[in-house]
């Protein structure tokens, strides 16, 4: 049995973007158990010249929900990048995983060698649909998700890999 497009792609970036949404519960709960509000943990970063945990989460969602759509041939929904609070962040996600969860396989199966070409600040990335996704999207999920993962560690959250990861 293969493994399509569509299994490497859109139950992958379900779970990463569930699993982030849970890690952000557990740092909820810390913050509120050190009066820390949400402006100031969405602010967190590790080193002054990073983006904050809010925009990490962002670009998670970004590129699950852009991912999901260029494969499919299709405009990807876009998002306003302004949240300010844990709840708005998680209207984000779940809104991002229902848009994503509305694709169906024979959307994204055979676009290992669709075309795609983004415009990007350093000029233009020019990919194929297979060299896209586990190239691109599905690193940049997984950078961004661990980034925010990280911030959320070093913020005194009592996370770990299984928290991460999820369960199986």
């Amino acid at each position: 049995m293969t493994l399509s497009m569509y299994q490497a792609a859109v139950p992958v970036f379900v779970r990463a973007l569930g699993n982030l949404a849970d890690v952000l519960k557990k740092g909820e709960e810390h913050a509120r158990s050190k009066e820390v509000s949400d402006e100031v943990l969405l602010q967190t970063r590790l080193i002054p010249d990073m983006l904050p945990l809010v925009r990490q989460v962002q670009i998670a969602c970004d590129m699950g929900v852009r991912g999901t759509a260029r494969l499919a041939g299709v405009e990807p929904m876009s998002f306003e990048d302004n949240e300010t609070t844990l709840a708005q962040v998680y209207s984000r996600i779940e809104r991002a995983i229902e848009y994503i969860n509305t694709f169906k396989p024979e959307q994204l199966d055979g676009s290992e060698g669709r075309s795609i070409v983004l415009k990007m600040r350093t000029g233009e990335m020019t990919f194929d649909g297979q060299a896209y996704l586990l190239g691109f999207v599905i690193p940049n999920l997984f950078f961004h998700c661990t980034t925010a993962y990280n911030l959320l560690r070093k913020a005194g959250v009592g996370i770990g890999k299984t928290d991460f990861i999820g369960a199986a």
